[in-house]
């Protein structure tokens, strides 16, 4: 949940290691500052600024530019050090604006590691301002808060330091200003690009260099950059997430300014799709060996855009989704075009009374059949194509996956430690659709769950046609909603997940022992009304406190010894043990659990609770629905098909389960 700050108001920082995001409509100077207890600047050496940016704990764009990113480490800042401020001014060099109010109000995003927004804050209210402190950093009581300042100064840079007891604040300024002229002076038309990847040219711009790389905003006559998070909204599939941050010291240096070029086109196929993000901040590192002449370059692991490996696959994944939607939909469209255009002349042909009979309508008939087949013929060998070459980036990609989106099966749980950080994404399982059923891509949604998930037990129709017996499904779907807890336990740190279960008839005790008997719940499964009564309410009372802290502004009021980590409820047999102030409680954690850290997970047939009638469709439509067996359910409506859903369970046989939950329970203790 992010908060959205006014002049004064804080927040607390559950995180050390942090980026703050600024966007402005006009080029801009990006410092930050380190200040004592008293708000005093203590020398030149406490500034980062584009002339120095770096400093302890700090990392500034080398640039004046309308967005910039700037990494924090809080653990890394001087001891002495009790605030950091992030300043912005507008440049004194060039024939941009010299003051705030005639341009956009700037607005400040802090971030963490996974991409979420913490806080944001739109600095408005400025008129002949031309520096300002945004944000302000600070200790207090041995924990970190954010604080939106938004005090401006008219007098600029030099005016700012001053205030804060800078003795060389003029002298300073004035570097700074020299800087950022030195690095527009430095900037150079970028050269054509190349196409990297072969045959899938994306046709899209190519964006300037992000300003932690040297970017500049563009100058008058030019094409703006991309933004990397331009139409983006985080969920599932074709809703490509928003990127995370880099981490401290993560942006490489380039004195060279790259400017936008114009779309290119190359290569047969043509892969942009219409929100396919190709803005990158750092270019990926792996590159593929160069393809013979007329033959698609070899698809490479990684060769999407982002700060990191994980974010790399991440979007490259869900770059092949969009680009195996966008394949099937020009294949589907074609068809229907080669159907509509042959009724059409075999209507105009019996339209004729002389051409119903005789030779000339059997030839015009097989002519327009003829017609038809060659057009589909055509587009059979367009879908071909493309799916030949996004099998072969499959096969390349799902080996290098890690834990969080690997299958069960993957020979990269062998090597499985606890992770340090919490991943972008997690798998739930393969999507596929039907004219590219041996292409199957990984289902990820972004973490933390927005989103309760419901693991329908009823008689759900397989994507075969064939029925499961009640029971065998209900167990399915109870090892189901196992598996995706085991994952979800193995991709968070030690005692940063607690998974909580229901089971007020039992039913579930075997596919729960992994669970139970490696000791990862929290407690032994509830069982009875009189479980479900003290789990609900213990959850719901957790999701009261957390909630009325945050909207308090006193996060770090909570109770000592209270568990923050993030809370996951599995659910088995509803509604059975539940009564109606239990299923109220239900519905309470799965509309306001998710934003305050706690997640919903049921396994259950929606048709047994068919007697609360409409009191619990709010419930089902705010849960997102999985089933146990392979079932086209989850719709597109931009492919115009409900894409095959196939759920992520591990091999019989397999122990991987029980050895990957063995060192979560092993690496919890040594964290409690």
């Amino acid at each position: 949940m992010t908060a959205e700050l006014v002049r004064g108001q804080n927040h607390p920082l559950s995180q050390v290691r942090l980026e703050i995001r600024v966007s402005a409509g006009t080029p801009l100077v990006a410092a930050a500052a380190l200040s004592d207890e008293n708000g005093r600047i203590h020398g030149v050496e406490w500034v980062a600024h584009p002339g120095a940016p770096t400093q302890p704990g700090l990392e500034v764009s080398r640039q004046a530019a309308a967005d910039h990113r700037l990494a924090v480490d809080l653990d890394a800042v001087p001891e002495a050090v009790h605030r950091v401020g992030v300043l912005l001014a507008l440049p004194a060099a060039g024939a941009g604006p010299v003051r705030f109010g005639a341009v956009a109000a700037p607005f400040v995003a802090l971030t963490g590691l996974d991409g979420a927004e913490i806080a944001s804050y739109t600095i408005t209210g400025l008129e002949a301002e031309s520096a300002v402190v945004a944000l302000e950093l600070y200790r207090r009581q041995g924990a970190w808060k954010v604080r939106a300042v938004g005090q401006g100064y008219a007098g600029g840079l030099g005016e700012l330091l001053t205030d804060q007891g800078l003795p060389e604040a003029h002298q300073l300024a004035g570097s700074i200003d020299d800087a950022v002229a030195q690095g527009l002076a430095r900037s150079v038309q970028a050269s054509p690009p190349r196409a990297a990847d072969g045959d899938r040219s994306r046709q899209t711009a190519a964006p300037a260099l992000g300003p932690d790389q040297g970017g500049t905003a563009p100058q008058p006559g030019q094409a703006p950059p991309m933004s990397p998070y331009a139409g983006q909204t985080p969920g599932g599939p074709g809703q490509p997430a928003p990127q995370p941050p880099p981490y401290p010291g993560a942006a490489p240096d380039s004195d060279a300014v790259t400017q936008p070029s114009t779309p290119t086109a190359g290569g047969p196929i043509d892969y942009s799709h219409p929100r396919r993000q190709n803005a990158a901040p750092p270019p990926p590192p792996p590159t593929a060996p160069p393809a013979a002449p007329g033959q698609p370059a070899q698809p490479v692991a990684g060769d999407a855009t982002g700060w990191s490996m994980d974010e790399r696959l991440y979007n490259q994944v869900w770059g092949m989704f969009e680009d195996l939607a966008r394949s099937t939909a020009a294949y589907r469209s074609a068809v229907d075009f080669a159907e509509s255009r042959m009724d059409k002349e075999l209507e105009q042909v019996l339209s004729d009374p002389r051409s119903r009979i005789g030779g000339q309508g059997d030839a015009a008939r097989e002519a327009a059949r003829a017609r038809h087949a060659q057009l589909v013929a055509q587009a059979g060998q367009v879908l071909d194509r493309d799916l030949a070459q996004l099998s072969a980036e499959a096969e390349v990609v799902e080996p290098a996956l890690p834990p969080a989106y690997a299958r069960w099966d993957s020979p990269v749980w062998q090597a499985y430690r606890v992770p340090m950080e919490i991943p972008m994404a997690l798998r739930l399982g393969d999507l596929h659709l039907p004219e590219a059923d041996r292409i199957r891509i990984p289902m990820l949604v972004r973490l933390p769950l927005e989103r309760g998930l419901w693991i329908d037990s009823g008689r759900t129709r397989s994507s075969d046609g064939s029925f499961a017996d009640s029971h065998a499904l209900g167990h399915l779907a109870m090892e189901t909603a196992v598996a995706h807890a085991a994952r979800l336990l193995a991709v968070h740190p030690a005692g940063e997940f607690t998974v909580h279960v229901i089971d007020p008839a039992g039913s579930g005790a075997q596919p729960l022992a992994p669970l139970v008997q490696t000791g990862v719940l929290a407690a032994p499964p509830a069982l009875g009304a009189a479980g479900v009564a003290d789990v609900l309410a213990r959850l719901t009372q957790r999701v009261d406190l957390v909630q009325m802290a945050v909207r308090g502004g006193a996060a770090d009021s909570l109770p000592p010894g209270f568990d923050t980590s993030q809370q996951l409820l599995i659910v088995n047999d509803f509604p059975h043990g539940f009564d109606d102030r239990a299923v109220n409680q239900l519905r309470y954690l799965a509309d306001e659990g998710p934003a305050f850290g706690v997640h919903l997970m049921m396994v259950a047939d929606r048709e047994e609770s068919s007697g609360y009638g409409p009191l619990l469709d709010p419930l089902w439509r705010s849960l997102l629905r999985l089933a146990p067996v392979p079932d086209d359910h989850l719709a597109d409506p931009w492919v115009g098909h409900a894409w095959t859903y196939e759920p992520s369970l591990v091999p019989p046989g397999s122990q991987v389960l029980q050895q990957v939950l063995t060192q979560v329970a092993a690496a919890r203790t040594k964290y409690v």
